[in-house]
């Protein structure tokens, strides 16, 4: 019951920033018997009512921010908590395409952590859902899936930043252990990583072996967009993760 409420609420706030329903409508819309059930339900939940959220608004306005910011809020609320997750899959072998692209700057929300390699779920699994919320709560305009980079990999342990990209950014960071941070625009080698999560360093090898065949050096920390629901495909073959590694 938590969790579906958690849902119907981050789908039903999306709404109100997106359309110009009645309140009425978008909370019978999201599974709410009466306005006044959602309006205590809501207000618990994001600090304010549905109304002085609306009016509020995004921190960036504009009906094209506000369309992709319910979707990415529409795909990601269920399974926020789930990426990474360790699951089997189809062990069968893989290859990856690999691509030189030129990408845009990308503004985002992260909380970072320095853990060891086996604590990757569970810190993206408090993390991300963590700064979903604060996005959500604070109307920042979310563009896009939860990803991780990694902006410090050694031996024994590695610094992890999970987060989500937003659509400008802020004048300070939010605090309570969320950053704003900016990734330049710039050349990056990337691949879609299709299968389990288990399986990701063959395809950030894959990406690494390409470079030096291709002579080219790091930019920058790699990281790791998730662009599968696992909760809406529990299939852990039929995952996607887009693996980019920025290079020179």
């Amino acid at each position: 019951m938590a969790y579906a409420s958690r849902v119907r609420l981050a789908r039903a706030a999306a709404d109100l920033l997106s359309t110009n329903r009645l309140i009425s409508l978008v909370a019978f819309d999201h599974g709410f018997t009466s306005h006044e059930v959602f309006t205590r339900s809501f207000t618990r939940r994001f600090g304010l009512s549905p109304r002085a959220y609306r009016d509020r608004g995004l921190h960036v306005r504009g009906l094209e921010t506000s369309t992709v910011h319910a979707a990415a809020v529409g795909s990601t609320a269920p399974c926020v908590g789930l990426y990474r997750l360790s699951a089997t899959g189809r062990s069968t072998a893989m290859s990856v395409e690999i691509t030189v692209k030129d990408l845009p700057a990308m503004h985002a929300l992260v909380m970072r952590r320095r853990i060891s390699p086996d604590e990757i779920a569970p810190t993206l699994a408090e993390c991300l859902p963590a700064v979903f919320g604060y996005a959500q709560q604070h109307g920042l305009a979310m563009t896009g899936p939860p990803f991780a980079r990694y902006p410090d990999v050694g031996m024994g342990s590695l610094v992890v930043e999970g987060g989500v990209s937003i659509a400008a950014p802020l004048e300070k960071d939010p605090g309570n252990g969320i950053e704003a941070l900016t990734i330049p625009a710039g050349r990056a080698a990337v691949a879609i990583h299709r299968g389990p999560y288990d399986r990701l360093a063959e395809t950030h090898q894959a990406i690494e072996t390409f470079m030096r065949a291709e002579s080219l050096s790091a930019a920058g920390p790699p990281w790791e967009t998730y662009l599968t629901d696992p909760g809406e495909r529990p299939d852990p073959a039929t995952w996607e993760t887009e693996v980019v590694h920025p290079v020179r």
